[in-house]
């Protein structure tokens, strides 16, 4: 078979069951007359050493391929090209004799022997078992670890295990090994035990967790020949971990339900080692007795309605002790916690039930307790709830004003929590965080035809919380401008910022830059009134990167919406100056600051947003135009120029077509009815005018004769000189009120006209007919 070299990657998994690299090199795939199989060969770039691997059970993803060659042992390949995997996977599967398109070549059920199993009856004795004797628990060790490879043999001896009982007997054995302090009896009853977990069969799993024989178990399962010492975890279950029941559980099979699941799942996450790549699926039903054991739990106590409400109304007595009220909360944490195994309908059904028994006032007032375990609990809980139906919460928290003061709304508590969370990494504080993120978020809020969520709870927000959010931000930099003393004593103390205040005030930017993204109106409208983004610069001079950014990320968005609006109030305030002064400040140093504010004007730079760069230009190019590192700030000074350029250009434009047009109004003045001079005249107007010269010929050659036309009653005023095209239209039958006299003049006057139309009706009718610029055009 000939070799083709692929360049891969080769992984271990070491004992803490990560991937280690061991290098790279170029795989080719042989078979090996002694091993009778396929084998890989790896040369690797390094050294040119060659490793040879035996390939007996690999499994297939993408790029990868991993098998194990010995116990705990796992190996991977990972291609640098999928096309390189596929071909030696196929070369795999080609001499294993196995199918391609499958990832995994472990032995597949022949179909005519699963067809003659299905037909033998399941009391029938499909592996014949050796006696449950002391002398013999070395070979029930062997078969059991034998047949974990196939799953025909499994699932024999899982049917033989069940008919003779053979559980309950080893466990006996287990006791007398123990009395005995037979340890090499019971390190085989652990490998016992533990192979017939990984049979994977829920009815072995019922007879093995019942409540006669699950600490068995859990005794076979400490003697793991790789410890020098047995583990402890019966002393853990029986001594240490303590069930409570907040409220008396009447129903005996429901409390027999709970504990079995508290020791099953220790058995898993605990005792139980990682399993390996090929042992991943061993345990699949084990989960899933959890699973279903934690379903059942939930709907046994959402029926029970008289336990639960107990339980709330335990958990809002000012009586209760704060012990009883820990242990309550904390019930009703692990409640919601297995409420996330229900399905979809199931669990909208059980938050629905939590709703009406009260849960919502319940947590407004665990929230808002000095006991740092309760409060911790309920923001979990209080977490659940939003991450379920932000809508519910938010419809809660709407009807509260009409029934409480500010201080005690819901969402004040929780955003009072987050201020004072006393956690030095405020782990707390952006949980909560998040959470208002969640709820001020319009992306999920509701739209009906009688009523938008969005509209009415923003409105509530901005109007009973927001202050409470940016009350440490505006007390952390307020100052008398009047003193510069003052002044600089408080950029001293922003200088001195402890870390925990820089983080908070950090959190509530991050929460304040969300809403300029997502709320506009209601937020630009606070911005204005409380003059925050001012406030916010302040942070600018904090000893606090981080801070600082937060703090010109602020300004970014505001900047990013291209708001007129926002442009108006920046330069009335000068707010670019803290800005400017924090660039100058950081002085040469390349690092995130200067990036970043680089970055900004570099973005009114390319947005060309014209307000802004007159305004910088104006005011701060003097102390910029040192800066060469970068072409911003020239830039900046280039659409400046080229702006003041268009602009002069505009107004050279108006003044010289307005000259124009007095000219024009002497040569007709001056004029005679000559034809020559009229063609003189005509001509100079086609050239003012080329685009209505079509019209003004047609009109000469007969097919309309134009008129003047007064102007309309429009209040913006007539501009002389600013017509950049005429306007001829058909000639209407005069009125009494246009009707010119030989005279010069008018009937019944009209209302002033310009001194441009006002001639015309001293012109002759030659001259009279020329097309007019319309008074109304500018």
């Amino acid at each position: 078979m000939s070799d083709t070299r692929r360049r891969v990657k080769v992984y271990t998994l070491n004992e803490d069951r990560q991937w280690d690299d061991r290098g790279t090199g170029h795989v080719s795939s042989t078979f090996v007359e002694r091993l009778k199989g396929i084998s890989l060969l790896v040369r690797a770039e390094s050294d040119g050493k060659f490793s040879l691997f035996d390939v007996s059970f690999p499994v297939f993803q993408d790029t990868l391929i991993v098998w194990s060659e010995a116990d705990n042992y796992d190996l991977a390949l990972s291609f640098q090209e999928k096309a390189g995997c596929d071909e030696i996977w196929e070369k795999i599967c080609q001499v294993q004799g196995k199918d391609p398109a499958l990832d995994v070549t472990q032995d597949p059920i022949d179909e005519s022997e699963e067809e003659r199993f299905e037909e033998i009856p399941e009391t029938s004795h499909l592996v014949e078992l050796p006696p449950c004797e002391l002398s013999r628990l070395e070979e029930i060790a062997d078969l059991v670890t034998s047949v974990l490879s196939s799953p025909i043999r499994r699932e024999k001896l899982a049917l033989a295990l069940m008919s003779e009982g053979y559980i309950k007997k080893l466990l006996g054995l287990f006791r007398v090994c123990e009395d005995l302090d037979n340890r090499e009896g019971l390190h085989h009853l652990y490998e016992i035990v533990r192979g017939v977990l990984f049979l994977n069969k829920a009815a072995l799993f019922e007879v093995m967790f019942s409540d006669d024989c699950i600490m068995d178990v859990v005794g076979c399962l400490e003697y793991d020949p790789a410890l020098v010492q047995p583990k402890r975890h019966r002393e853990f279950l029986t001594k240490t971990a303590k069930f409570k029941e907040v409220i008396p559980i009447t129903d005996s099979e429901l409390r027999q339900k709970i504990h079995q699941t508290y020791r099953v799942q220790y058995i898993q996450d605990i005792i139980l080692p990682t399993p390996s790549v090929f042992e991943e699926n061993f345990l699949s039903t084990l989960t899933s007795f959890i699973f279903f054991n934690k379903v059942e739990i939930v709907s046994m106590l959402q029926e029970d309605e008289k336990f639960l409400t107990e339980v709330f109304a335990q958990l809002t007595d000012d009586a209760t002790e704060d012990s009883k009220r820990r242990e309550l909360v904390n019930f009703v944490k692990e409640f919601c916690a297995f409420s996330q195994t229900l399905q979809p309908q199931n669990r909208d059904a059980f938050f629905k039930t939590l709703a009406n028994l009260g849960i919502l006032p319940a947590l407004e007032i665990v929230m808002g307790m000095d006991d740092l375990q309760v409060r911790a609990a309920a923001t979990d809980i209080f977490s659940y709830l939003v991450e379920f139906s932000p809508s519910m919460v938010r419809e809660f928290v709407m009807q509260e004003p009409q029934q409480t003061d500010d201080d005690v709304l819901l969402i004040n508590v929780v955003i009072k929590q987050m201020i004072c969370d006393s956690d030095p990494e405020l782990g707390g504080a952006v949980q909560l965080m998040g959470l208002l993120r969640t709820l001020i978020d319009p992306e999920n809020m509701l739209a009906s035809s009688n009523k938008t969520e969005k509209t009415e709870f923003l409105s509530f927000f901005y109007k009973y919380c927001m202050h409470v959010l940016t009350a440490p931000l505006l007390a952390n930099t307020a100052h008398d401008k009047s003193s510069k003393g003052t002044l600089d004593k408080f950029n001293r103390s922003i200088s001195a910022y402890n870390f925990q205040t820089a983080q908070l005030l950090a959190l509530i930017l991050e929460l304040l830059t969300f809403c300029v993204e997502h709320h506009t109106y209601h937020i630009k409208t606070y911005i204005m009134n409380k003059d925050l983004l001012r406030r916010v610069l302040v942070l600018m001079n904090s000893k606090h990167t981080f801070l600082a950014l937060c703090a010109l990320r602020f300004m970014r968005r505001i900047i990013g919406l291209k708001d007129e609006y926002y442009n108006r109030y920046i330069i009335k305030g000068n707010l670019f100056e803290p800005v400017i002064n924090a660039l100058l400040d950081n002085g040469t140093r390349y690092n995130l600051l200067n990036s970043a504010i680089i970055e900004l004007f570099e973005f009114i730079k390319v947005e060309d947003i014209k307000s802004l760069i007159a305004h910088i230009v104006d005011n701060f190019y003097k102390a910029l135009e040192s800066i060469e590192y970068v072409q911003t700030f020239k830039g900046l000074k280039g659409r400046y120029e080229q702006e003041k350029d268009r602009q002069s250009q505009r107004l050279n434009r108006y003044r010289r077509d307005a000259r124009s047009l007095d000219e024009d109004e002497e040569l007709w003045f001056n004029d005679d009815d000559d034809d020559d001079d009229g063609e003189a005249v005509e001509k100079r107007m086609e050239d003012d005018f080329p685009d209505s010269y079509g019209k003004y010929m047609e009109a000469k050659k007969g097919k309309f004769e134009p008129a003047v036309v007064w102007p309309s009653p429009s209040p913006k005023p007539f501009l002389r000189g600013a017509v950049s095209r005429p306007i001829c239209l058909p000639q209407e039958p005069p009125t009494e009120q246009t009707v010119p006299t030989t005279t010069g003049k008018l009937l019944r006057s009209p209302p002033p006209l310009p001194p441009s139309l006002q001639t015309t009706a001293r012109l002759p009718p030659s001259k009279r007919s020329r097309c007019l610029p319309h008074p109304s055009s500018r």
